[in-house]
This record gives C-alpha cells, structure tokens and sequence, in this order.
C-alpha cells in the first residue's frame, strides 16, 4: 500500500508540473478551425462546416460573440532567482513578450457600417458583462474605463462612436476601456508605392494581423495587410507601453465581437499565438474561404440562358413602365450631392408593405410612422411620412436632414436617409423595439374608450433616461460640427432601444446653425403644446434656450408621470392644469416632494428626485438668461457640481415674467417660495397662448 501511495503521489506532482509547463511558453497554430478542440465559444460564435470560426452571424441584432483559448497563458514571470535579479533589479514581475497573428473577414448585408471585432487578453474568458453596440461584447457602461479590468485589446472597428473613436474604420490599441490609447485609420505600408495604402475593414475581403509585444523593450506592434500581401518591415501602429500593471500572471486569450442594427459576419480563418517567440505563419493556401454578401450564381447552359435573358428583359420593360407610375418619385438635379442618403420609394413601399395600417406604429401632427424591412439589407427600420414646410426651401430642408443623418451619438436615433415623392417626404430612422417612453409613462386610452394599464418604470431607470436625453442634447448644442436645435423634445419623442437605453428622435422640426450665431431663423411657432417656451410664442425665435426649456417639462414629465397639460375635471369644473405651474405651486407650499409619480412610492433616491425636480423648475425659468445650458444640467445630472436651493433663489426676474423668480420670496431655509399665502401664479403657457400643432 505505501509504495503504491508513492506511484500516486509521483503522478499527481508529475501532472502538476506538466500542467504548469502548459502555462508557460504556449504556442499553438489554428490553419481553420475543424478540428479546433482547445476554443470555448459563448454568445453568438460558432464554427461553420467549413472550418471558419464566426464571432457573428447574421440571425441577431445586438449580439456578442466571444471565442477564448481555453487554457490560461503565464504573461508575467517572477524574476527573483532570473538573472535580472542578480544584476540588481531585485525581486519584480514583468511582462514576457507574446506574439499572434490571424486572418479575418468581415461581411455586412448593408452599406451601412456594423460594429467591430477585438483580439482580446483578459483575466476571465467569455467576458462576463461584455455588451453589444459599441462595447463589442467586452466591457458596458459601468466598467468602461476601470483599471481594475486588466484587459487589453485590439480593435478593428467597423462604426464611429463619438465618445470613443475618430472614424469608423480604424485599428485601436484600448487598455481597461473603448477609448483607444492609439488608433489609426486602417492601412498598410507598401514598397511598391513608397507609402501607405488604405483598407476598407468592412470590405468582406480577408486581412492578416500582427500584434507582437517585446516585454524587455516594452514595445507593441501592430500591422495589417490584404491576405497575400507580405508582412511589412513597417508597422500601421508602433507603441511604448509598460503592460505591467494590466497584464496579470495568468490571462485569457481570445477574440470578441459584437453587432447592433446592422446585422454583420464575423469570421476568423486561422489564428497563431507564441509567448516568448515570434507565432506560427499561417499556410494560407489551407485556409477555409467565407461566403461574401451576395451568392455566386451556378453556371446555366447558354441555350437556357438565352431565352431566359429575352423574357426578362421583356419582363422587366413592362414591370418598369407600369411601376414608374406607382413609384414616381420627384428628383432634381442638385439632389445628386445627397444621393448617398436617399432611399427609393419601391424599397420603403415593400418594407411597409405598402404602407399598411398594421405597420403603423406612431401617429404625430406630422403623419404615421409606420416599421419596415428593407428587402435588401432585411435591416429593420422605422419609416415617417412629414409634411414639408413650404415657407422654408426644399433644397436647404434636404441640405439639413442629411447633415442630421451624420449625427452620431448612443443617445440619438439614428437617421438613414430620406425619400421625396409627390410632394411628400419620408425619413427613414433606426427602429426602436421598446417604442416611446410616453408608453411607460402614462396611461393609454385605446380607440374603444378603455384604458390600457401602462408598465411600470422604475426610478432607477427613470434617471438613467434622464441623463441620457441630456448627454444627447450636450452633443446637439455644443459637441457636433453645427448647433441643432431640436425644437420638439417631450417624452413621446424620446425612444427605447431593446436594452432600454434612451434614444431622441424625431428631428422633422430641427434646424442647424454655425457656432457662435445667437438664434435660428425666425420661424412661425411650431412645436408641441406645454413644451414651448414662453418667449416662442411672441417671437417665433428657436434658441438652445428654447430646447433647455422643453427638456425641463420633460425632466418634470418623467418625475412625475403627469402630461404637461391635463384637463381638470374637479367639481369646480373643468379647466386646464399646467405641469410647470402645479410643481411650481408645490415648492411655493414646501411640498415639493408631493408632486413624484405616486406609481414610485416611496421607492426613490430622495436626493435624485429633488435633483431633477429643482432642474425642472429651473430649465423652465421664463427668463430664458436665467436657465442654465445644457452642458451645466449634465455636470449637475452627472454630481460634477451641486444644485443647492439657494442658487435658484438667487435667480431674479422682472415684473413683466410676473416674478416667478424673486430672492425675497426665499426664507432662511432656502426654500424657493415662502410657504405663506402667495398670489395665484399665471400659467407660463396659458391657453390662448398655445398655437395649434402644425400640419
């Protein structure tokens, strides 16, 4: 018994140390992925028959898809008994070199860009908490950014997010977050030309990588190339990078991807890595090919081919004579700048199945909207039919929407394009599948007078929504190339995305102007009843002023969950009560609290409610100098400055604004009015002033 308890104990200490060996000096070649048995895939990725290994396919919007070596790689080494300790450096863990090279392909069924891949090294595999859009499945918004991730990755970035990114086609180094220590248009350095040549990462065309780190020079390359083009001596991206304190001892690698709207193809074709060493060349002439966008057609025998090719053309003379009359559209010569943007009329037709009634998701002054399915890209859409402004010039309201449509921004609907036709105008945005928030916040009246019980919106989620629609409002005035004025910003126009993210849409009434201009152009008053700010309704003159405004009515719309202005149907009879002046009312009386959604109970941040109650108040000063920008409502959202009562009292206003705003309505305690008896506060929005919606 004791000597076989010596052969067991022998053989345990034997694996053991072989397995240890495992974690050092690992070096493994990939030529596809048949027989791939040391990968663990999770989310979307799989292995295709062919051998390809696929990050993504195109059966999912917002997917992840991650695929990790399955076995942890020693990335540090403790030196104490090395030789660098004994020349003085004493007992350290630094960073062994690594190398990896693989070939990759990405595949779009649009024109529309996707979102990217990344060759990842984390402490984890799968990346538990990684999200779609532009996280690409490897961190999300609450640990973008911490050192405590200790994750490296290289990007190839296929869409632009304006937080993170220069473009939308480019190589990033990202240490602990999507902000890229560096990053680089895509291309390769050729001898032929003396110079760089450009890569389209989205072409669907193969491309090798190269990332090699030297731990002792503390130097990372990376270099891509088309497939078949040689390695160059000079790198795309060559960066001083101490990996010390990201690299752990023992880390994971592997690639991760994601997609958003834009359902794309991610694949691998053959992957090499080598710690302390240069990888593997991959045999390319082996590799698995992928499927591109469009199928080859099979070969068809010329006497069938012919009398085919006559009764199409036929065919399709006929079917283009009858469908120029049922898709006429209405195209000039200067729209040919803005081709790009435009979508034809068939392809909106057949989305919407002709526009049906059980596509119409939304109704608005303005016309339907109605959900679609481009036929050729299968992307779905949300389609709106406007009514055009005929006191403005089609040509600049065209100019306008397509610089709308380069907006870009993870709190803006995103506009595709446009479509004109017999005088009307269709624009053609990213579908939101969680509708409006207006759905979450109110009560519906079905069409048969019954009432639809509305789903419940807890307040955590409340104030996400707010900061989001403010951080989208920041980027319109301040953040993009022109100040946009949205002019129609109310709950209703502030859409949820599948992971309840707000998105503001709707921009059929916005209007660009250049930085440093006051105002826009004077207008007739357009907009949404109890939005509009006073000064709207006597000049017509849109300001960022005027959007501050409506988002305050929005940020007491969300606190409350009343509409900014509701019929009273007491036993004095029936009149109209204004959200603004009822909020008002209750922090003259001390009861400001009173005035959150009963819905909530008492299941609220009390701070954060009274936060967003005092903004609310604030924004919709009738002095428009008095309300704060944009950038100011997000510092105080966001806890980078503190709104104390005592700045509001501070706040004056003139007789003729009725002092709504008056520091000696302000007691000791800071409140904003005393709680003694007041006058009656005029409505900042009463009834003859409220312009009827525009058609």
């Amino acid at each position: 018994m004791f000597f076989i308890f010596i052969k067991i104990l022998l053989l345990l200490l034997h694996l053991g140390f072989n397995s240890s060996e495992a974690l050092e000096g690992v070096d493994f070649i990939y030529n596809g992925f048949k027989e791939a048995k040391d990968l663990v895939l999770d989310g979307m990725a799989d292995i295709t028959s062919g051998g390809l290994l696929r990050l993504t396919h195109i059966d999912t919007k917002y997917g992840v898809g991650h695929a990790f070596y399955s076995n942890p790689v020693q990335f540090k080494i403790n030196t104490t008994n090395s030789s660098v300790a004994a020349v003085g450096r004493g007992n350290i863990s630094a960073p062994l070199s690594f190398s990896t090279t693989f070939i990759f392909a990405i595949v779009s069924e649009s024109e529309i860009n996707g979102q990217g891949m990344a060759f990842v090294i984390a402490p984890t595999r799968g990346l538990p908490g990684g999200l779609a859009n532009q996280y690409l499945g490897i961190f999300n918004d609450t640990n973008n950014g911490n050192p405590k991730n200790h994750i490296l990755a290289i990007e190839i970035d296929t869409n632009r997010n304006v937080e993170y990114d220069v473009d939308n086609n480019h190589i990033g180094i990202d240490v602990n977050g999507l902000k890229s220590v560096k990053a680089k248009f895509a291309k390769y350095y050729t001898d032929l030309n003396g110079g760089y040549k450009n890569l389209s990462l989205s072409s669907g065309e193969p491309m090798q990588m190269w990332i090699d780190y030297d731990g002792m020079a503390k130097l990372l390359n990376v270099t891509i190339v088309p497939i078949h083009v040689p390695q160059p001596d000079v790198p795309l991206m060559s960066l001083s990078l101490d990996l010390s304190s990201v690299l752990l001892e023992n880390m994971y690698i592997g690639f991760s991807s994601s997609t958003q709207t834009v359902k794309t193809f991610h694949y691998i074709h053959g992957w090499s890595f080598k710690v302390n060493g240069t990888a593997q060349e991959l045999h390319v002439p082996s590799l698995p090919d992928h499927p591109r966008t469009f199928k080859k057609p099979e070969k068809i025998a010329l006497s069938v081919l012919i009398p085919i090719v006559v009764l199409t053309l036929i065919a399709a003379a006929v079917i283009i004579y009858v469908w120029k009359k049922k898709y006429a559209e209405l195209i000039e010569d200067w729209e040919d700048i803005y081709g790009t943007h435009r979508f034809a009329y068939k392809d909106l037709y057949r989305a919407t199945n002709g526009f049906k009634e059980k596509d119409v998701i939304g109704n608005g002054a303005f016309g339907k909207v109605y959900r679609g399915v481009l036929p050729s890209t299968k992307i779905q859409v949300a389609i709106k039919k406007v009514s055009h402004d005929s006191t403005r010039g089609m040509q600049q309201f065209i100019a306008e929407i397509v610089s709308i449509g380069k907006l870009r921004h993870r709190n803006l609907v995103q506009l595709y394009g446009y479509c004109r036709r017999k005088g009307e105008l269709l624009l053609v945005y990213d579908y939101m599948p969680n509708g409006s928030l207006d759905n979450f916040l109110f009560r519906r009246r079905s069409q048969n007078g019954s009432t639809t019980v509305r789903t419940m919106l807890d307040w955590s989620r409340r104030f996400q929504i707010i900061k989001g629609v403010a951080s989208g409002l920041v980027y319109l005035h301040e953040e993009w190339e022109k100040v946009v004025i949205h002019r129609d910003i109310k709950s209703s126009n502030v859409l949820l995305d599948n992971e309840m993210n707000p998105r503001l849409g709707d921009f059929g009434l916005a209007m660009l102007f250049d930085h440093g201009t006051c105002d826009a152009p004077t207008s007739r008053v357009v907009g949404t009843p109890g939005y509009l700010a006073p000064e709207m309704t006597k000049s017509g003159m849109a300001s960022t002023s005027t959007d501050v405004y409506a988002f305050g009515v929005f940020l007491l719309e969300v606190c409350t969950g009343k509409r900014p202005v509701e019929l009273n149907t007491a036993i004095t009879g029936e009149g109209l009560i204004y959200l603004v002046d009822w909020a008002l009312s209750n922090w003259r009386k001390g009861t400001m609290l009173d005035t959150a959604d009963r819905n909530l109970g008492n299941d609220y941040v009390v701070e954060q409610m009274e936060l967003a109650l005092r903004l609310g108040l604030l924004c919709t000063h009738t002095d428009p100098e008095h309300r704060p920008s944009m950038r100011r409502v997000m510092q105080y959202l966001s806890g980078d400055l503190t709104l104390h009562p005592a700045d509001l009292c501070a706040l004056d206003s003139s007789d003729t604004l009725n002092q709504a705003f008056t520091r000696r309505d302000c007691p000791e305690d800071h409140r904003l009015f005393s709680t003694g008896n007041t006058k009656s506060i005029p409505s900042s929005t009463p009834t003859e002033s409220i312009p009827s919606s525009p058609v």
